[in-house]
């Protein structure tokens, strides 16, 4: 009986090393200055967007809210290598891509808060609402492919998982079947380090999470998820070989996230040592694009400011129209279930009439 033939090592997609320095000029991604400069512009204020709505989970003014200090260039880097035509399906950490998808900030807050509202995406807004259910939104993403295809149409899907989320039966079901029928949807695993608290090491026996791609039959990669031009130059080809009808691929981004798990209780400091923070706050991704644009001058302390501004007055007229949103009333909430009330709910909104 022969041996099995070990399987061949995925690429590792990297092209700026950590001190921002170009590493693989092969893989650099054709931008122009203008995009490379609205890269950083997104990711400062993301950043910026993060602190604040931290400190407003804090103060009780957010609901539900999952940090996200750390994926910036995960996050934005793959965000913007889509069309406003594709679909996007996120995870609930997933709120930054959904925002510079065109999902209204206002609209984001109202969604943490539990509003209805938040969920009310205008027209043209190609996103779901960010799941909950972990994995869910593989299955789902693959099916509006799926939809895409039949169609003819020349849009994408894509979705992200965290790296427990990869130990979830929706997500085998999701990418197999994607895999079997081909469907124009791309996949990010951001793997950034230990899903809620367990690492990844003890998630699965895989030698990464890019390689659970080969079960489905679909190309997987592993990327530098610091680097946003890594991140960025994977997304791309993975989008537009899906749209010409090259089928789903996989990517799993090596990121991390700095703060909790989420801002309901978890504490990161119980099973993440203070040397790792620190090593993984070296790869910090802001600081090394920032290092690579100031070396081309195309970034400053100046621009770097306005964002800063531009972001937290932002975040403040955000904040003002989600709080003089009108609030839910459970009459409200009963009349927006279905477009013609069944005879229980009619009888249940009668009773709160009384």
């Amino acid at each position: 009986m022969s041996a099995i033939a070990p399987a061949k090592p995925l690429p590792y997609l990297q092209v700026l090393d950590v001190t921002g320095n170009v590493v693989n000029p092969a893989l650099m991604p054709k931008l122009t200055d203008d995009a490379l400069r609205d890269l950083m512009y997104r990711m400062v204020f993301t950043r910026v967007w993060d602190q604040r709505a931290v400190k407003l989970t804090r103060q009780g003014r957010l609901g539900f809210y999952a940090p996200v200090a750390g994926q910036e260039a995960s996050m934005v880097g793959s965000e913007a290598a889509t069309t406003r035509d594709d679909f996007l399906l996120p995870s609930y950490r997933d709120v930054p891509q959904a925002v510079w998808h065109g999902w209204p900030l206002y609209q984001a807050f109202l969604y943490s808060r539990g509003h209805q509202h938040g969920g009310q995406f205008p027209d043209g807004v190609n996103v779901l609402i960010p799941q909950i259910i972990i994995g869910a939104q593989v299955v789902q993403a693959t099916g509006v492919g799926l939809a895409f295809k039949l169609k003819g149409e020349k849009r994408v899907a894509f979705t992200y998982i965290g790296d427990g989320g990869t130990s979830q039966g929706d997500f085998y079901e999701g990418i197999n079947f994607a895999g079997a029928f081909r469907t124009p949807t791309v996949f990010v695993v951001q793997n950034n380090q230990f899903a809620i608290s367990v690492p990844v090491s003890l998630q699965t026996a895989a030698e990464t999470l890019a390689k659970k791609a080969a079960a489905a039959g679909i190309p997987g990669v592993q990327v530098d998820g610091m680097d946003v031009l890594a991140v960025y130059g994977a997304m791309k080809q993975a989008v537009e070989r899906a749209r010409e009808g090259g089928g789903p691929s996989l990517i799993e981004t090596l990121t991390f996230r700095y703060g909790p798990h989420t801002m309901s209780g978890d504490d990161p400091t119980r099973y993440r040592s203070k040397e790792l923070e620190e090593e993984w706050q070296q790869k910090d991704p802001l600081v090394r694009f920032r290092h690579y644009l100031s070396q081309r001058n195309l970034w400053s302390q100046k621009d770097e400011e306005a964002v800063i501004e531009e972001a937290k007055t932002a975040v403040n007229e955000a904040l003002k129209k989600a709080d003089e949103y009108q609030s839910m009333t459970l009459p409200g909430l009963i009349d927006r279930m279905f477009e013609t009330l069944p005879d229980d709910l009619l009888a249940q909104r009668a009773e709160l009439a009384d």
